[in-house]
């Protein structure tokens, strides 16, 4: 599986590790939210109301700032707006720091999230527009494990600010590290080229006068629907699980804090392993087989926990499980929808189906919580979580196979999609 790596050129090598830093690093500042609201809540007397809302919040606005970062690196190119992009949300997380209210929390965290989802579309689209295609699954599938890596040194930081600062301190501290990732610009801006076939592409246009709502023209608009309904199946059963399997854990399956810890652990390091799991699947088996076998996967598992009796051994197996199965479906978003756009919008049309994905996918949770008092918690978070994956089955099913696509070639026209590789243009 990790064989690719070894076939990448030196510039490959590089902008790889450019989008997977500062992929990880987002990762970092957005998880401190997460990890410090206890304390916030304890310190400003904020509701689970208040702090749930600022989690739907980032995720709105990371969807108008994946869109809107989509639009401008399709006219000023992918490795300036990345740039720009890491800045933001590095500047951000630091003024989160100086807050002092619940309001200014908000504003802070909802322009980091402009960033947030500006990163992830710019770095998807940069990635897969430079990449082999032969290996392109793969290597923009890898990029899902630096959420993992990021997540685990948030988790880290977070440990070591609450253990030796008072929490009044350790929380502002924590934001204040959020600065570290803009130090990755200065490494991108000698290292990292623009992604050849935009190069050529652009250079040919002067200048990209694609409207930002080309995405919806009528030769476009059905795939651009579906790639959305694709994104919101995906993070609104990942959601799902997210915000509410710790709970089920304590309350409905009744495990100690330890275990739970436990399980968030194994959960972390499936999602790492996931990420490649996904990407030698999509390019061994094609990206839609690989969506459909994996959210039917999902659903089998998300049965077992929230139905059948199981005991710690299978908890903590399918903390694992779960984990794996999430990150896969989410890694192979990057790859897929570059593949189903033109040049001249692939960045907006990146950053609007992946992050408005995002920004549905919050419904989830909500309508978890609202049924639950009406049915048990599994049931709930079961039924929500397999509406989810069905609507992924559904729009991949709809969508074209775009496994060994050369984006070289894609025909800047009215129609967005060219035939489907064969099944032996692919590398296994």
């Amino acid at each position: 599986m990790l064989k690719w790596f070894t076939q990448l050129s030196t510039p490959e090598k590089r902008t790889f590790w450019a989008c997977f830093s500062g992929w990880g690093l987002d990762a970092m500042d957005t998880q401190m939210y997460a990890l410090a609201i206890p304390t916030l809540i304890a310190l400003w007397g904020m509701t689970r109301g208040q702090a749930g809302l600022l989690g739907t919040t980032v995720l709105i606005m990371a969807a108008l700032g994946g869109w809107g970062a989509g639009i401008l690196a399709d006219r000023y190119g992918r490795v300036r707006v990345l740039q720009w992009t890491i800045v933001w949300f590095s500047a951000f997380t630091l003024l989160s720091a100086f807050t002092g209210s619940f309001w200014q929390l908000m504003l802070t965290r909802s322009l980091q999230g402009i960033g947030f989802g500006g990163e992830w579309a710019v770095g998807a689209v940069l990635i897969s527009e430079t990449i082999n295609r032969e290996v392109r699954g793969r290597v923009v599938g890898a990029l899902q494990a630096g959420w993992a890596v990021g997540y685990g040194i948030a988790v880290l930081l977070s440990t070591v600010m609450f253990d030796y600062l008072p929490a009044a301190i350790a929380w502002r501290v924590l934001f204040g590290l959020g600065i570290l990732p803009a130090v990755l610009v200065l490494w991108i801006r000698r290292n990292i080229q623009e992604a050849p076939v935009y190069a050529r592409t652009h250079a040919q246009r002067q200048r990209s006068t694609a409207s930002m709502w080309d995405v919806f023209a009528a030769p476009l608009r059905g795939t651009t629907l579906k790639a959305i309904l694709l994104t919101f199946g995906i993070y609104g059963g990942n959601y799902v699980m997210i915000t509410w399997l710790p709970a089920y854990l304590k309350l409905g399956l009744h495990l100690s804090i330890n275990d739970v810890g436990g399980y968030l652990a194994l959960n972390i390091l499936g999602s790492f392993a996931g990420a490649f799991l996904n990407g030698w699947m999509a390019d061994r088996f094609g990206r839609r087989r690989t969506f459909i076998t994996i959210a039917c996967c999902q659903a089998v598992a998300v049965a077992i926990y929230t139905f059948a009796p199981i005991g710690l051994g299978v908890t903590m197996l399918f903390g694992f499980v779960l984990g794996t199965l999430q990150s896969g479906t989410a890694a192979g978003t990057g790859a897929y929808i570059a593949e189903l756009f033109p040049t001249s919008i692939r960045g907006s049309a990146q950053g609007l189906c992946g992050n408005a994905g995002r920004a549905l996918g919050a419904v989830m949770p909500t309508l978890v919580g609202v049924l639950s008092a009406s049915m048990p918690l599994g049931a709930a978070m079961g039924l929500c979580a397999a509406l989810s994956y069905f609507l992924v089955v559904a729009a991949a099913w709809m969508l074209p196979e775009t496994r060994g696509r050369d984006l070289t070639e894609v025909v800047e026209a009215a129609q967005p999609t060219v035939p489907a590789a064969q099944p032996g243009e692919a590398g296994s």
